[in-house]
């Protein structure tokens, strides 16, 4: 669930650069990684963003490499 929900936050920021939702989709994106991080460490995070990040680049052919950011600050492990 959480990874079909990060896929989409991920390709909406992708595709739209400049949306005024990017703020929301962006702060949610972050509490998913306080969520996994909360979880199951850091391994959670890298499952998960390991998972997310081939499937996009499959589907739409873009990196959310620079999104990994977001989840700075939950581990002092997690550094992007």
């Amino acid at each position: 669930m959480l990874e079909e929900e990060m896929i989409d936050l991920l390709t909406f920021l992708l595709q739209n650069p400049d949306s005024k939702e990017n703020v929301s989709k962006k702060s949610r994106v972050s509490e998913i990684g306080k969520e996994l991080y909360s979880d199951g460490g850091i391994d959670s995070l890298e499952n998960m963003f390991f998972v997310v990040q081939n499937r996009i680049k499959e589907e739409i052919g873009k990196d959310p490499e620079p999104f990994r950011s977001l989840w700075n600050g939950n581990s002092n492990d997690w550094k992007h």
